[in-house]
């Protein structure tokens, strides 16, 4: 026998999950998308699994897996559309990374000051390698824009699956 407690006690860490979640869809130091998934687990669990099937949590784990190269896509895209050289790719994802450990004047800054070094190295001009820069940072703004989408959409197919 189960303690009558447990599905509001999933209930409520759901809701928690869910919340924080979309707050760390702009707050860097919450990690959005998982916390999305896992309070979408626990809706279903809460439920015993009977509305919502491990076939539609599945797919809302290949659409949470997808979430993490949208970023990098994201910024490496916008550099190349700029521009951009290889280098200058690579050093905007490689600033992504680093600018994550900085809150968000890192996830704004990292990946424009990583395509500038990536630029330079390179020997090419500082306007290309601002222009770079500029393109890696317009690339992460979208990326978080697919984001926020995604963990819309998360919610979206969860809610679906529920009703149907």
């Amino acid at each position: 026998m189960t303690d009558p407690s447990l599905p509001i006690l999933l209930w409520l860490l759901a809701a928690i999950c869910i919340v924080a979640g979309f707050a760390g869809l702009v707050l860097p130091m919450l990690p959005g998308i998982p916390l999305v998934f896992a309070g979408l687990v626990l809706l279903a669990w809460a439920e015993n699994f009977v509305y919502v099937s491990w076939t539609t949590l599945t797919l809302l784990g290949v659409l949470a897996l997808a979430s993490y190269g949208v970023d990098f896509l994201a910024t490496a895209l916008g550099a190349r559309k700029y521009g951009a050289s290889a280098r200058a790719i690579w050093g905007a994802a490689i600033g992504a990374l680093i600018g994550m450990f900085f809150g968000l004047p890192g996830l704004l800054f990292g990946p424009f000051l990583g395509a500038i070094a990536g630029e330079i190295s390179g020997r090419n001009s500082l306007r290309a390698a601002m222009q770079a820069g500029i393109g890696a940072t317009l690339g992460l703004l979208f990326g978080a824009l697919l984001k926020i989408a995604l963990a819309f959409a998360m919610v979206g197919v969860y809610v679906l699956a529920r009703v149907l």
